[in-house]
């Protein structure tokens, strides 16, 4: 959106998110990646967009995710590359979903890798779009993946022949779900269970289950389960490995109901960036899928490709998801 609007939504943000982003940069510090010819200081103010609206920098926000190490330096390594891509200075800054919507928002960054529901929300803020989805082998559909109810291996809970007698069996249970915010750890599967009409809505799941926790992570609602502390979890199809849970611990649960389609984190490119150049951005990422470059991409996030998609086509299933279970994104 234009700066000016951009301005007057800024005066009604909370300081809370503004925050977290400066001390995201100043605890982790950002990396400028430049062209011999173009040498930037680390500490150098960021250089404004210019009347024309040509970039003279790229910055980019690359969240640190459960189960990831050592995000800046890796973030830095792809911004070098990205730098000598674009023949333009690209900086790398680590901080939480939160705060990169923030930057968006506040023209403090043009690119954010994002999860689904923080994109909506960048949409809404920033007028920031999704271009690119993450693909990993560890997600069933690709660029999608699958929310999944998991029980013990011993549990008497077993697989029904239509999904409302299987969830129907969740009736009483003691319920682990990821977080109140987790997409496919709460989102979805409470989205499902409205749908089939066994819950109303996010608000008054105790009428439904017997006992109704959170485990904080995935790691978290899964050993709940393994503890006997909760009869079912919510988590993400690839939480059922490591480093989530053991090996041996994976034997002991199993999937009980699933729900395909949870959109995959992608690249969001703030709508100030020209068409021009958010072609050569998107150009310049995809050349990460290629073998010589790839393994910058598998050791940030465990991604092996980064694939174009439309936005409102790839976050539909999240957007119809939240309105089910009467959350804003």
């Amino acid at each position: 959106m234009a700066l000016s609007q951009k301005l007057l939504l800024g005066a009604s943000v909370g300081l809370i998110g503004l925050t977290s982003f400066l001390s995201a940069c100043s605890n982790t510090g950002s990396n400028v990646a430049t062209q011999p010819a173009a040498q930037s200081s680390p500490t150098a103010q960021p250089q404004a967009v210019s009347e024309q609206n040509a970039l003279e920098r790229l910055r980019i926000v690359f969240p640190a995710r459960t189960g990831t190490t050592d995000v800046q330096n890796k973030a830095n390594a792809i911004a070098k590359f990205l730098s000598n891509e674009l023949k333009m200075p690209v900086e790398a800054i680590v901080a939480d979903d939160t705060a990169a919507v923030e930057a968006l928002k506040s023209n403090r960054a043009e690119v954010a890798f994002l999860s689904s529901r923080p994109a909506l929300k960048a949409e809404k803020l920033a007028g920031a779009k999704l271009y690119l989805a993450e693909v990993r082998p560890d997600y069933s559909g690709g660029y999608t993946y699958r929310s999944v109810f998991v029980v013990r291996d011993d549990s008497e809970l077993q697989k029904k022949s239509n999904t409302k007698e299987n969830l129907e069996q969740l009736k009483g249970k003691k319920m682990s779900f990821t977080s109140p915010t987790s997409g496919s750890g709460f989102i979805f599967p409470v989205g499902e269970l409205v749908k089939q009409g066994l819950v109303p809505d996010r608000d008054r799941l105790d009428g439904f289950f017997g006992q109704v926790s959170y485990g904080g992570n995935y790691g978290g609602a899964l050993q709940a389960v393994l503890r006997g502390q909760a009869d079912v979890a919510a988590v993400s199809e690839y939480a059922l490995k490591a480093p989530y849970v053991t090996e041996e611990e994976s034997k002991r649960l199993r999937v009980l109901h699933e729900i395909s389609g949870v959109p995959a984190h992608g690249v969001a490119i703030d709508d100030r960036v020209p068409e021009a150049m958010r072609g050569q951005i998107i150009a310049a990422l995809q050349k990460l899928n290629e073998p010589a470059n790839n393994a910058l991409l598998t050791g940030l996030y465990n991604s092996n490709e980064l694939v174009k998609v439309d936005h409102d086509t790839h976050l539909a299933p999240v957007k119809e998801a939240l309105q089910k279970v009467g959350m804003e994104p």
